[in-house]
Formats: structure tokens, C-alpha cells, sequence
């Protein structure tokens, strides 16, 4: 399937997908939903069968709900992890199986994760690929979504993943409001949560109402618009929650000791986003702190948290004040930490007086120097936490204020304004860190930070200092955030580019380029890329720099030009070394093209970046270099040149319908005699236009994607570069095989709602 049917199909299929849900939100019962579920909903996915699992909290089980005449018969599951659709329910993520009666595959996902086949002996039916999606409300679980059987050999693909996501999220909304209709009418109220403020007459029900309605039309956790807008006390508020949830309630305290020894094994970013933390372990139990302590399947996701431990009790806290134990514990659970202080706290306490002599001020920036460590600390901290890439420290001559930029999803943004008179300080500070030398400021130096020696925070920041007019100096520092490879089905690719690289990774030699500027996302691509393919029989070197992602099976190598350590050298050693795979970071000389060229038509798959524009424009760069057309023809499988666009924000973006003629100036960028070939439905093609909310900063754009260009080297490729022709040539010849650039990659990501033209427009030109 090429890209233009590929989304006229997409868009046929989400036209049609919107008509089923809004059938399903006009349903007046539950039987009438799940009528419409299983008559209709199998065939926009192109599946045999579809299954509604219901979460039942008391018994913590799952319940398929099956239409018999005008009745429905129930049968339950566990949630837990010994079946698919209970280890969707236990982890709350998508479960994608290709084949259920495959054991290595379902001990991938987990352990203890099996099949029964009983369930097909007993119906006749024949379970192959199985898509599990959890279904949410708010942060209550509903239940999950089985899909049955894919007509189509590969599974569930990354399409039906996020339109099966879609049809959950409207599927929770509708069967939570169902049940509580229901729950209105048919059975007795639930005692209610503020019970012990409306017996002491502190508020009363109109109070309540009104307070929901506040919370729900601000976003806002209904337990605070009380206390903040109706002026509840909170001692007064936990004790209600205390009296409701049956267990004690635990109050922020800044004096509260951090449980060092729990902290240990769990991540602050996973505490913050599930809300909940260990406050203390006391006669072998060990005390958790969350909002809802009697919600058991976050107490089951916590017990994996704590392999092992037989006693675990759960109390009730404040949302906000949770917030503030994870903060003061993880500024405090760490060597020279900081405290729970704001930037500006730590700026006031800086000493007011008139700027001292620059030579003055070096000598007295030291370890000691507790406010200015502090506020190092909370710059570095403050822009992990936001997902900034890098941090640019700015002085300016004179008395104007040193401006402290982060760079967000590709863009800048002002985080501070620190006192001129600190200019030199600031920076001595990091080259203190960094192990540079802070008494040479006429020239760059550059070096690396390990954060964890200062901060609460383990990560690596790559640190270059730029001498600017009037002798001071800029600071960047670069994020090293160590992880995990991205998996290559995320990387956003369209189906020809994904076959076009796939069938490329899995030649046993070759040569795989991956261009694009600075911070483009060259080394996470080709990290994908290599995890598809990192086995046990494969023997894969890599030389980075810095090395930022880890994998297990890789041997990586870390480059160190102060030694001779250079790309060049670490290939020669690694050709000594037995190679099956060999990735460099990057061709910066003739010497490692060269090198890499030679290695690949000798046997070896070798991947690696370079510093182009555009995928044609590469082959030119390296025969300009030097290199040999017929050897460099003969070894080229396949070039990916990539950018990376903002994403629309998923939370405040809004659809549209787009008028002819922005229809026909899309045409044109994308090239008319193209477009018309993707015979799209005017009426079906929807786009996004950004808005801008508190969860994206008000930019109106969260995270990123993905935009490529990919060139397959075909024989007649091959024979093209072999006669040195020139970039126009190379790619006339590169569309027309199939190749779609980068702007028109762009275009179609756009169409499909990711993103928007003025975001492509910033990153592609051609």
C-alpha cells in the first residue's frame, strides 16, 4: 500500500470510527452499548471479535460482559498477570500480542503471562493476535478493550493501536456515565466522602456541588477548590478522608525524614506522575502515602515496586502535599542536596552589595558557597524536570541581568533572569563542576558534568564555554538523560519508509546513514534501529560520543580525543574485534568515511550520522570528501535524513475542516501533480490548529515527532551515483522510486493531526 491510499484509508476509517462512537454515546443502556460494540466495532479494525472487560474493584477482577437475548451473562477474570486482558488491567498499558499461543512472546511481556486454550477449545474459537487497551475516566480504571484476531498477517499494527486508544477513551467516558445513571436509580448512595464535615455542619451539600463544579470546569482536584475556595481546613478535610478511607492520613511536614533505603529503587518522575511515595518502614512494613488508598490496582502496580515485602500499608494524603513529600525527600535523599527552595528564595539570599572586582569574585566561588551551589542545582533540576534538552547561561557587559534560556522540544524559552553581578560566578561555579580551568576566559573549553557528585539527579551534562565580547563567557549544557532505546515502531516512520529501513537493518552488510543537524534525533533512530536487530548470535560495537543511550548486548565505546581515542582508531580496533555490526557516531573526516566504507563492503553492516541536509544532498557530501563513487555505490543501502517537529498537544489542540484554499496551497507545497495522486476526500481531511493549555505551557505544542526522508539505494541509484551526478539528479531519480521529502513527510504527519504546517515549515524547506 503506498502513502496516498495509506491515508485515504486512514481517513475513511476515522470518519467511520467517529460515527460508531457517537452511536455509542447516544446509547441509553448498557446493553444497547455493548450491542453496538460487538455488531460494528470488529469491522473498522478489520478483526474477528471484540471483548469488553468491566473492572469489578471488590473482588479485583474483570468481567466480560456477553449479550445473551436481551441479557448479560458475566464471566470473570483476575486482574493480575497469569492472562492478557488481566495484565492489561494490572499495568494499565496497551498488551499487543501477535500470537497468543506463543510462550517466548507472552514471557516477553511478562513472566507469569500465559494463555489458556481452554477458552478456545470451549467456544470453537481460534485466538491468534490479541490488543488489549485499558480503559480510563479521569484517573478511575473501567476496564479493558480485547480485540480478537487481525485479518492480516502482521498483527495489530501502531494505527489500530492509537484508534483502539481513541475508541477506549470514548468507550470509558460512555459506560462510566451509564453506571452512574445506573447507580442513581438502582442502588443505594455510597457513604459520602465529606460525611463527617456535613455531620459537624462545616459544609453542606450545596457547598459540595458547588466546589465539584468549580473543579471540574478549572481541572482541579475537587479536595482543594475546599480548602482554596470554600475555606475548609484542611485538618478538618483529612480528618473526613480519614473517617472514609478507614486508615490514617498523613500530613506534609518539612521536617519529615526521607525512608533513604526505599527511595533508593524508585525514579521521583514515576512517584510524581502515579502520586504516591514511601514516607516510612516500621517493624518490617513499609507505610505508603497516596490519594486513594483503597484503590487496588495502584496497590498492585506498588507491591512490584518492593519485590518481596510481605507488609505494605496504604494511607491517605493530599494530592498537592504528596507532591511536596517527593520534593523534600528527593532534595534531601542525595549528596550536598538541596532543599525544597524556589529560585527565587535562593536569589534573595544572595548578598546584596555592589559588584567586586572580577578576580575577587573567582577566588571567592568555592564548594562553600552555599546560595549560588543551590541555585546551580535548582537550574540544572528545574530544566530536567521540564524536558529540556539543554541550558544556555547568557551574560551580557555591564549591569544587565545574566538570562538563563532552556530549550524545550527544539525551542528556546527564557526560564530566569540571575543578577549581573553574579555573571562570573555562575560560570565558575559550573567550570568547578566540570573540571575546567576557571581562570582561562579567553578561550572555548569544553567538558563534562556528573551530576550525581552534586545533585539529587542521576544524569550527565556535556558543558562548553564560549568566550563572548567584554570578557565574559556563555555556558551551554547539554542534558545527557541516559535511557533506553526508543523502540523502531515509535519512530513515526510511514509504511514504505518502514519497510524501505527494516529490510536495510537486516542485510547481513552495508552501509545505513542517518543525517540531519544537531539534535535531530540521529543517534535515537539509529538506536532503534540497532535494538531491532541486537540478538545474542550478533556481535555489535558502537563508538559515541558521548555515549547516551544504553543497551544490553551492545560492547559501546566512549570516544576520548585527549587520549587519540578518535572514531577512526575505535573503527581499526573494532575490525580487529570481531564484528558483526558496527555503529560510529558520526563521519566527521574522510579518514572514518573511508574507514566505514571499507568496512562495510567487507562484511559488515556498519551504521552512522552525518551533519546534511537532505538524504540526496548526503551523497554528494561524502564523494566530495574523497570518496570513491564505485566502493561508496557498492556499500550504500539506505540514507534517512530526519528532523524533529513539535507535536500538537493532544490536551488542547482542536480539529478542523480546512478550506479550499488553504486545500490548495497545501497542493502546491507538497507538489500538486503529487497530491492529486493521493485522491484524498476534501470533506474527510481534518487538521489541527494549536491553542496552547498549562500541561504544554501555553505553547500549544508537547513532545515531539519524527519527519523523514528516506532514499533507497536501488541499482539505479547505485548506477547514478557512480557517475557523480548531481543533487538535483539524485533526487528526481529518489522520488520517483518512492521517496517523499522531508516537507512532504512533514505534510502528511500534518494531515493526520500530529501537527501543524507552521511547525513544518520551521524545520523543512524543501
Amino acid at each position: 500500500m503506498d502513502q496516498a491510499e495509506f491515508l485515504k484509508k486512514q481517513l475513511e476509517f476515522r470518519k467511520q470510527l467517529m460515527d460508531r462512537l457517537n452511536e455509542i454515546h447516544s446509547a441509553r443502556n448498557l446493553i444497547e452499548i455493548m450491542q453496538q460494540i460487538s455488531q460494528r466495532i470488529p469491522q473498522l479494525f478489520n478483526a474477528e471479535r471484540i471483548t469488553i472487560y468491566l473492572a469489578d474493584r471488590r473482588s479485583n477482577q474483570l468481567v466480560s460482559k456477553i449479550i445473551s437475548g436481551t441479557e448479560l451473562k458475566s464471566i470473570a477474570i483476575p486482574i493480575d498477570n497469569n492472562t492478557i486482558a488481566g495484565h492489561c488491567a494490572s499495568c494499565r498499558q496497551v498488551v499487543n500480542v501477535k500470537n497468543a499461543y506463543d510462550e517466548h512472546e507472552l514471557r516477553m511481556q511478562h513472566s507469569d503471562l500465559k494463555f489458556n486454550p481452554e477458552w478456545d477449545k470451549r467456544s470453537g474459537f481460534t485466538t491468534r493476535a490479541v490488543l488489549c487497551v485499558p480503559m480510563m475516566f479521569q484517573q478511575i480504571f473501567i476496564g479493558v478493550i480485547q480485540i480478537l484476531n487481525k485479518r492480516e498477517p502482521d498483527g495489530f499494527a501502531e494505527q489500530d493501536i492509537d484508534f483502539a486508544q481513541e475508541l477506549a477513551t470514548a468507550l470509558g467516558i460512555a459506560i462510566y456515565n451509564n453506571q452512574q445513571r445506573s447507580r442513581g436509580t438502582n442502588s443505594t448512595p455510597r457513604p459520602s466522602r465529606y460525611r463527617y464535615l456535613l455531620e459537624k455542619q462545616l459544609i453542606d451539600e450545596d457547598t459540595i456541588r458547588q466546589a465539584k463544579q468549580v473543579a471540574e470546569e478549572k481541572n482541579r482536584d475537587v479536595d482543594l477548590v475546599l480548602i482554596d475556595d470554600f475555606g475548609v481546613k484542611r485538618d478538618d478535610l483529612a480528618k473526613a478522608l480519614e473517617l472514609f478511607f478507614g486508615t490514617d492520613f498523613v500530613r506534609f511536614d518539612r521536617d519529615m525524614k526521607p525512608p533513604r533505603e526505599l527511595l533508593e529503587r524508585l525514579k521521583p518522575e514515576m512517584l510524581r506522575h502515579d502520586l504516591w511515595v514511601p514516607v516510612s518502614r516500621e517493624n518490617g512494613v513499609i507505610h505508603i502515602a497516596m490519594q486513594n488508598p483503597n484503590d487496588l490496582q495502584k496497590q498492585s502496580l506498588i507491591s512490584f515496586s518492593f519485590p518481596g515485602q510481605r507488609k505494605t500499608r496504604f494511607l491517605a494524603a493530599f494530592a498537592d502535599e504528596l507532591h511536596q513529600m517527593i520534593d523534600l525527600f528527593y532534595d534531601q535523599h542525595s549528596q550536598g542536596g538541596m532543599d525544597d527552595t524556589s529560585l527565587q528564595d535562593i536569589l534573595s539570599s544572595l548578598e546584596d552589595d555592589d559588584e567586586p572586582e572580577l578576580e575577587q569574585e573567582i577566588k571567592q566561588v568555592s564548594e562553600e558557597d552555599s546560595a549560588l551551589v543551590k541555585m546551580v542545582n535548582k537550574i540544572i533540576c528545574d530544566a530536567y524536570h521540564a524536558g529540556a534538552s539543554d541550558i544556555h547561561i547568557e551574560p551580557y557587559l555591564g549591569k544587565n541581568d545574566v538570562r538563563v534560556r532552556i530549550r524545550i522540544d527544539g525551542c528556546c524559552q527564557v526560564y530566569q533572569q540571575i543578577p549581573y553581578k553574579y555573571k562570573y560566578a555562575i560560570t565558575s561555579r559550573i567550570k568547578i563542576m566540570a573540571g575546567l580551568d576557571i581562570a582561562e576566559r579567553r578561550k572555548p573549553q569544553d567538558g563534562k558534568i556528573t551530576f550525581k557528585k552534586y545533585g539529587p539527579l542521576d544524569i550527565e551534562l556535556r558543558v562548553a564555554t564560549v568566550p563572548t565580547a567584554g570578557g565574559v563567557e556563555d555556558v551551554v549544557l547539554r542534558v545527557l538523560a541516559s535511557g533506553d532505546p526508543l523502540p523502531f515502531e515509535k519512530l513515526g516512520l510511514t509504511e514504505r519508509n518502514y519497510r524501505v529501513v527494516d529490510a536495510a537493518i537486516h542485510k547481513p552488510y552495508g552501509l545505513v546513514l542517518c543525517v540531519g543537524p544537531t539534535g535531530s534525533g540521529k543517534t535515537t533512530s539509529l538506536h532503534s534501529a540497532i535494538a531491532r536487530i541486537n540478538t545474542t548470535e550478533t556481535k555489535i560495537w558502537t563508538a559515541e560520543d558521548p555515549v547516551e543511550i544504553t543497551q544490553k548486548g551492545l560492547r559501546q565505546v566512549q570516544m576520548n580525543a585527549k587520549i587519540g581515542l578518535t572514531f577512526a582508531t575505535a573503527l581499526r580496533a573494532f575490525l580487529r574485534a570481531d564484528p558483526d555490526v558496527i555503529m560510529v557516531g558520526e563521519m566527521r573526516d574522510e579518514e572514518t568515511a573511508a574507514i566505514g566504507i571499507e568496512s562495510s563492503l567487507t562484511g559488515h553492516l556498519v551504521f552512522s550520522t552525518l551533519h546534511t541536509n537532505s538524504a540526496p544532498e548526503t551523497v554528494t557530501r561524502l564523494l566530495d570528501m574523497g570518496m570513491d563513487p564505485f566502493s561508496f555505490s557498492d556499500a550504500l543501502l539506505v540514507i534517512m535524513a530526519q528532523r524533529l517537529a513539535r507535536r500538537a498537544c493532544p490536551d488542547c489542540r482542536q480539529r478542523y475542516t480546512p478550506s479550499a484554499q488553504e486545500l490548495d496551497e497545501l497542493a502546491e507545497e507538497y507538489s500538486r501533480e503529487l497530491f492529486d495522486k493521493l485522491q484524498l476526500d476534501p470533506a474527510a481531511i481534518q487538521m489541527v490548529k494549536t491553542v496552547g493549555c498549562a500541561k504544554c505551557g501555553n505553547t500549544g505544542y508537547r513532545g515531539r515527532l519524527g519527519l523523514h526522508e528516506i532514499l533507497d539505494c536501488t541499482d539505479e541509484m547505485k548506477a547514478l551515483i557512480k557517475k557523480k551526478a548531481e543533487v538535483a539528479d539524485v533526487r528526481d531519480l529518489a522520488i520517483a522510486q518512492g521517496m517523499t521529502t522531508l516537507k512532504q513527510d512533514g505534510i502528511l504527519k500534518m494531515l493526520q493531526g500530529h501537527t501543524d504546517l507552521k511547525e513544518v515549515h520551521r524545520v523543512c524547506i524543501k
